[in-house]
């Protein structure tokens, strides 16, 4: 039986309390008997595996190898996903790094099948690292089945601060990550306020659009300021209290559900400015 991670509350106070638990939950959440056996399989069998198409061909090690970069709705894709991975990321051209998404090249660089004479399965600490980031994405499906938004904030908690430390890329780079990145892109764009529409015009004005919110509600426009955990939390705040309060507009709570997220929110900002 797997564990279902408790949620008892929605919006702000849902991830406050999330947090608060996530230890005890995650432990008990890997614990689970479907989760073990897949951590021992692949323990067990990784090391055999030198080509993609070995990898594709065994159901359960992709299972887990697509886990853990949030790709496993391409399970049954097994031709696009041996191509995403034989042909690595070293060249320019290479489908992995064609493709917007650009956890298909995280996983290609990380497999190194198309790349490197040595193959990362090879490699002694390959199975811990894959296996780590399988449990986390795993654990944050389980919380998206109750709470979508949870599922983002976790999300964004794990990688903004990531792409944030990039030294090698220019501010604007970062931006057009995030506006390439669908589960990131949906937290920025609903912390600031900015309508779902905004997409379908040009990526410099997106681009100008967001970056002008992020100044006035954020207070500031860098990416590389989200190093900062506070800078991370006040932007889980905003995303989840205007989320929060969207839900309770469009059910017909109206203005009573709008000032019970407004004074969530001056609580919020009391605690954490």
């Amino acid at each position: 039986m797997s564990y279902t991670p408790v949620i008892p509350l929605s919006g702000y106070a849902g991830w406050a309390y999330l947090k608060r638990t996530m230890a005890p939950q995650t432990k008990a959440f890997n614990s689970a008997p479907e989760v073990k056996s897949d951590e021992a399989y692949f323990r067990a069998n990784i090391a055999k595996i030198k080509t993609a198409a070995q990898l594709v061909d065994d159901r359960r090690l992709l299972k887990v190898a697509l886990g853990a970069f949030g790709l496993e709705k391409d399970l049954e894709n097994k031709f696009f996903i041996q191509k995403v991975l034989q042909d690595g990321t070293l060249k320019t051209g290479t489908l992995a790094n064609k493709l917007a998404d650009k956890q298909y090249q995280k996983l290609s660089q990380a497999f190194g099948f198309g790349d490197y004479a040595v193959r990362s399965t090879q490699i002694s600490n390959f199975a811990d690292s894959i296996i780590s980031a399988y449990q986390a994405r795993q654990f944050e499906a389980a919380v998206g089945e109750r709470n979508d938004d949870l599922r983002l904030a976790l999300n964004a908690q794990r990688e903004l601060p990531k792409l944030a430390a990039k030294t090698s890329s220019s501010d604007n780079t970062k931006w057009f990550t995030i506006l390439g990145n669908a589960p990131l892109r949906s937290v920025f764009e609903k912390a600031l306020g900015l309508p779902t529409s905004i997409g379908t015009l040009d990526l410099d004005r997106q681009l100008a659009a967001f970056k002008a919110k992020a100044k006035a509600q954020l207070g500031t426009d860098a990416i590389a300021d989200f190093t900062d955990p506070a800078k991370v939390e006040g932007l889980m705040r905003r995303f989840l209290v205007r989320s929060e309060a969207q839900t309770f507009a469009q059910s017909g709570s109206g203005s009573a559900a709008l000032s019970i997220m407004q004074q969530i929110s001056r609580n919020a900002r009391s605690r954490y400015t």
